[in-house]
């Protein structure tokens, strides 16, 4: 009985214990949510933009914002910061912007984006200073825009032009027994080079060098505009890596000045009117977001905002990814809510499963006989990210944006010789007949199964043709002379006319609002928001686990890592994917 009673108050305490610590947890956030209805944005306050923090295409909540030191509840999207950035124009309470560059985590697409808002705010007269110890190629083309830009004293820019390296696996494999079992569609189509390749090919070389130069030439020239510069110059300044240290970058003109950054903030105290460095309001975008009504609309139409960004996957997905079956749902609300008259689409996706890709293709096939639809490319809007989106009335995309990659490719890998030769381990069974098994990681293809499954990738690359040379207008000769998996630049696909006209979301919305009809109109966007209790066990999962392996990995293995878990994710299955991850150095 002693012993009963010992356990029974052991769980006893523990359950109190939890339920004081839930009831803080929630009286605290309760608090800190109220406090969201508080915040003030003072005179002479100065926006606060740092490039280094990832930019969404929708706003990340994170409840645990306040108790983690930050006054953030929200990281804002893209969108959001654009119209934020509209709204600062005109708010009398914002003197100018700060601009952080000492380094950026977010893609071409994004970049342009931001720097054109930032273009639009400046011409109010506002002031934007940018300053980074050192300043990489990514920060810099965003923050060329700003009045002046200024670097530490031991500091500069990296300034030795875009360089891209692919990692290629097949001798690791070879060593270890492992044969993948390779299917594709599309000569360009290179998501599958570096599991039977020691090296590029030379369509793929030729795919990687045009539009790598494709983007290098715009950087180069949205440079030249904004720092009044030649743009070969700047080619032979990075040619002749003659950028070595900050006075360098101060003498061709890249920057204005060599300062510290108390200095920069002295010179920011003086611009805004500030009584001491430290009296400045500094003001961050998550917390101008909390102040701000930036996303008034009035009536009561609306125009459906479906963000789809990340991996394309079958199933309900998650946060992380496309779901084609959550995303069909989005689709599919949108297309039976009266009150929505248009919907946009805004896709940051390289691809993934053809079938959750063909299932969102035709849910908006639907959608487009009821309504406009209307389509902006982010970062990257390739293979499957294209697939989808080929048949809306309108797709807007950023010079820089990467998109086509229409191809398609499965791998089955062969792993007899390694479970076998390296670690002793067999397989045997019995099936009722030839293909019961089949495909088996464990045993070799036979001929009459590869043959199944190249059919099968050949069968789907003609309907992703079709599906392109219908929504495009055009032969499916001219679509397979533009597909063949190979990846385009924004710029190259308006003339190829894979995309019909250059701009950004705010763009795609004034397009759907001017195909509908519309004057006025509020938008709804999907994924909806949680509920308090969805976002704080949705955050405190977010925070435990991918995290945590982000902290482990580190971010340039973690982009590798994900690469992994999809590549186990898609064994077996057709895949329209882009084919690789872009990473300019």
């Amino acid at each position: 009985m002693a012993q009963f009673f010992k356990y029974f108050f052991a769980a006893l305490l523990a359950l109190f214990v939890f339920a004081l610590l839930t009831v803080f947890l929630l009286f605290g956030i309760a608090g800190a949510v109220a406090s969201r209805e508080d915040v003030v944005i003072d005179q002479h306050s100065v926006l606060y933009l740092d490039l280094s923090k990832p930019i969404a295409e929708q706003a990340k909540e994170d409840p645990f914002g306040p108790f983690s030191g930050s006054d953030d509840f929200a990281q804002p999207g893209v969108f959001d910061i654009v119209r934020l950035l509209q709204f600062a124009k005109n708010d009398d309470e914002v003197e100018g912007i700060y601009l952080k560059a000492g380094s950026n985590a977010n893609g071409f697409g994004t970049n342009e984006e931001i720097r054109t808002a930032l273009k639009d705010f400046k011409s109010s007269g506002k002031f934007i200073i940018a300053y980074g110890e050192v300043i990489p190629q990514q920060a810099y083309h965003v923050a060329n825009v700003a009045g002046k830009i200024y670097t530490h004293p031991k500091g500069g820019v990296d300034w030795r032009g875009f360089g891209l390296q692919y990692v290629f696996f097949k001798k690791a494999l070879d060593r270890l027994e492992i044969e993948p079992q390779i299917f594709y569609a599309g000569k360009f189509k290179s998501a599958t080079e570096p599991f039977r390749e020691e090296e590029m090919t030379p369509a793929n070389e030729l795919q990687s060098r045009v539009l790598l130069e494709d983007l290098y030439t715009h950087f180069l020239h949205e440079t030249a505009l904004s720092r009044k510069k030649d743009s070969a110059e700047l080619r032979r300044l990075a040619d002749s890596n003659r950028i070595r240290s900050a006075l360098d970058a101060v003498n061709a003109g890249l920057i204005d000045g060599i300062k510290y950054e108390d200095e920069v903030k002295e010179e920011i105290r003086r611009l805004s009117n500030s009584k001491s460095i430290d009296k400045i309001s500094f003001v961050s975008m998550g917390k101008y977001a909390q102040a701000v009504n930036y996303k008034r609309g009035e009536g009561t139409d609306r125009i459906a905002l479906i963000y789809a960004e990340g991996n394309i996957v079958d199933g309900a997905g998650d946060a992380e990814n496309i779901g084609g079956d959550r995303f069909r749902n989005y689709i599919r609300k949108a297309r039976l809510d009266d009150k929505v008259r248009a919907i946009v689409i805004r896709i940051n996706s390289g691809g993934g499963s053809a079938m959750a890709s063909e299932n969102m293709w035709r849910e908006l096939e639907l959608a487009k006989n009821d309504k406009p639809v209307v389509i902006s490319f982010g970062d990257v809007a390739a293979s499957g990210g294209y697939y989808m989106a080929c048949n809306a009335d309108s797709i807007f995309a950023q010079p820089n944006t990467i998109t086509g990659s229409i191809g398609v490719f499965s791998i089955i890998p062969n792993m007899q010789g390694f479970f076998g030769n390296k670690l002793g381990v067999t397989f045997d069974g019995v099936e009722t007949g030839p293909y019961a098994n089949s495909p088996s990681i464990v045993e070799p293809l036979s001929e009459t199964e590869r043959r199944f499954f190249q059919q099968d990738v050949d069968s789907i690359y003609h309907t992703f043709l079709t599906r392109v040379a219908n929504g495009r207008k055009m032969p499916i000769a001219a679509a397979d002379s533009i597909g063949q998996g190979r990846v385009w630049t924004g710029k190259r696909a308006i003339s190829l006319g894979l995309v019909d006209r250059i701009g950004g979301l705010v763009d795609a919305m004034h397009s759907a609002a001017g195909l509908a009809k519309l004057k006025t109109y509020r938008i709804r966007e999907y994924p909806e928001k949680l509920n308090i209790f969805e976002r704080i066990t949705g955050a405190y999962k977010n925070t435990v686990e991918t995290k945590s392996i982000k902290e482990s990995f580190g971010p340039g293995f973690y982009g590798i890592y994900t690469e992994w878990l999809s590549i186990k994710e898609s064994i077996g299955k057709v895949q329209a994917k882009m084919p690789f991850r872009l990473i300019i150095r």
